[in-house]
């Protein structure tokens, strides 16, 4: 069992998460319009479309990682910017992260594509109920860098995507102690490619303060 340790809203406390289950969803646009500008931009590097919106994808629990590099097999993989919701004794937690996809398999199959990278989280969180008022006012950004090069990949408010509440009443079984759920992303700027290091920020304007994931990748 993959036991992940956190800072609960930068103060000096620490907490241990034993994820007992990974769920990743995908196709978690609150618009039909941007459900559809998801799907489009999957479909130019191959990808099919999905056959129920939003999709849940149970993963591996041991891909969920905190380290600062992670490894892939070849260099076909990129990064996702998401909101993560984690429950730890009946408490919901905020954190950030990367659904770091293989992009080559994911043309082939996507639940397959999602179970082979691990997925960096933050080392950090927010209490759920800090957020939750103003929850539609957080932003999503990832910066991917290519060649030394680092630019903005994606930029979007959480408003874009289903709301955590409605997501999880999504979800058939309970969403108990030991449950990680990654929330869906925002479209990227240009198109979808790899980086050797990438870094993603779960923004909030109200408190000003920032969740960050940052790592890079080393291909086998």
């Amino acid at each position: 069992m993959n036991v992940l340790e956190f800072s609960q809203g930068g103060r000096a406390q620490s907490m241990q998460l034993a994820a007992r289950a990974l769920t990743i969803a995908g196709w978690t646009g609150r618009s039909p319009s941007a459900v559809q500008h998801h799907i489009d931009e999957l479909a130019a590097i191959g990808v099919a479309p999905p056959k129920q919106i939003p999709t849940l994808y149970r993963i591996a629990r041991d891909l969920l990682t905190t380290e600062s590099v992670i490894e892939t097999i070849g260099n076909s993989s990129s990064g996702e910017a998401e909101f993560c919701l984690f429950n730890l004794d009946d408490q919901l937690y905020v954190a950030v992260g990367s659904d770091h996809t293989d992009r080559a398999l994911e043309t082939h199959d996507v639940a397959l594509s999602k179970q082979v990278c691990a997925k960096p989280v933050s080392r950090e969180c927010w209490r759920f109920d800090e957020v939750e008022e103003h929850w539609d006012q957080l932003m999503l950004r990832s910066f991917s860098t290519r060649d030394g090069i680092k630019c903005l990949y994606q930029e979007g408010s959480v408003a874009e995507l289903l709301h955590p509440r409605e997501l999880l009443s999504k979800i058939e079984v309970p969403f108990d102690h030991g449950n990680f759920l990654f929330g869906g992303t925002v479209p990227v700027r240009g198109t979808v490619n790899g980086a050797e290091s990438f870094r993603v920020e779960l923004y909030d304007p109200v408190l000003d303060r920032t969740l960050v994931c940052e790592y890079q990748t080393k291909v086998l």
